[in-house]
């Protein structure tokens, strides 16, 4: 039996969304397992304790992308997905509309309320 990634991805996240799209777009479904955890969740905790001593830090999306070889990085764990399925990040057509769409927008927004917070401060 072959070595199946196992991807760990938190509800309502748009880096673990980027990583899921990555998956459907790729075609990987049944080849990696995904392991899914609502913030604050009996799972999420366990996940954690699975990671720490793997991760220097534990955060989300995380994956275990090859036998030993973990990373929670949401670039690598796609550029590692499409390489598995002998495309790169940038042959994802729907991926990169959603990094130039909606997650690009999410991210500036994430700024602008991070510098107006140091603004009240």
């Amino acid at each position: 039996m072959s070595f199946k990634p196992t991807i760990y991805l938190k509800d309502k996240c748009p880096f673990c969304f980027k990583v899921r799209v990555a998956i459907i777009e790729t075609g990987l479904g049944d080849d990696v397992i995904v392991k899914n955890f609502v913030p604050g969740d009996d799972q999420e905790a366990g996940f954690r304790e699975t990671l720490a001593p793997k991760l220097e830090k534990v955060s989300f999306p995380a994956a275990e992308i090859e036998p030993g070889l973990f990373i929670a990085d949401s670039d690598g764990i796609v550029a590692a997905l499409a390489a598995r399925a002998g495309k790169t990040p940038e042959d994802l057509p729907v991926l990169g509309h959603y990094l130039r769409g909606p997650f690009a927008s999410m991210m500036n927004l994430y700024k602008e309320n991070g510098e107006l917070k140091k603004q009240l401060a």
